[in-house]
């Protein structure tokens, strides 16, 4: 289906292209969220004579985008979960927590709608997420999963929480090594038959 597009919409086109859609697309989102109007003659006149409207329209809600921006951009929001000791949250971390915390955090203008995550955050660490507050102005914020507040600080200054863990692990467990022994047999034991077979 050819559409004109009313804004501007990533890896589409700006304001005013005609673009062709998959039918699908332009009637279940395009179309009835106002982004875009059906190709024909009759509303090609009608956005002729309202683009400078709605060119007008976009700029003031660009320039709004950006004055947000500010309060958004780079902010680091903390979520705790329980997880594996591999890493692995029971469950995940979605669109809807993120906007949850930046709402607890005081930043009430991001919507759902804007959230750009890819894939739902299903382990421990620090991850950057795009926020779109429009089409043309996007920010970053830092989402970090934890365990625990102390883990958040911890991951938040760079330390990769889950390696040092095992290595804690690895470091408390010690064992003799005795070069002569046979597969299966504590160094202990090896010592006492040594000693058996010399006397």
């Amino acid at each position: 289906m050819e559409i004109i597009l009313l804004e501007r919409i990533e890896k589409l086109g700006a304001i005013g292209d005609v673009v062709t859609v998959k039918d699908g697309y332009a009637r279940n989102f395009l179309l009835p969220n106002k982004k875009a109007l059906r190709s024909n003659a009759a509303n090609k006149k009608v956005f002729d004579a309202n683009r400078a409207k709605i060119e007008a329209d976009n700029a003031a809600r660009r320039s709004d985008a950006e004055k947000a921006a500010e309060g958004v951009n780079g902010k680091q929001i903390v979520l705790i979960r329980q997880s594996s000791n591999a890493g692995h949250l029971y469950g995940s971390v979605a669109v809807r927590d993120v906007v949850d915390a930046l709402h607890a955090d005081g930043i009430t203008n991001v919507t759902k709608a804007m959230v750009v995550l890819e894939r739902p955050i299903k382990t421990l660490g620090v991850f950057d997420v795009k926020v779109a507050l429009h089409p043309e102005v996007a920010v970053t914020v830092t989402v970090n999963v934890a365990r625990s507040p102390e883990e958040a600080e911890l991951q938040s200054q760079g330390v990769d929480v889950m390696a040092e863990m095992f290595e804690k692990d690895e470091a408390g467990f010690t064992e003799d090594y005795d070069p002569n022994a046979e597969p299966g047999e504590i160094a202990a034991e090896a010592d006492e038959a040594s000693a058996e077979e010399e006397a």
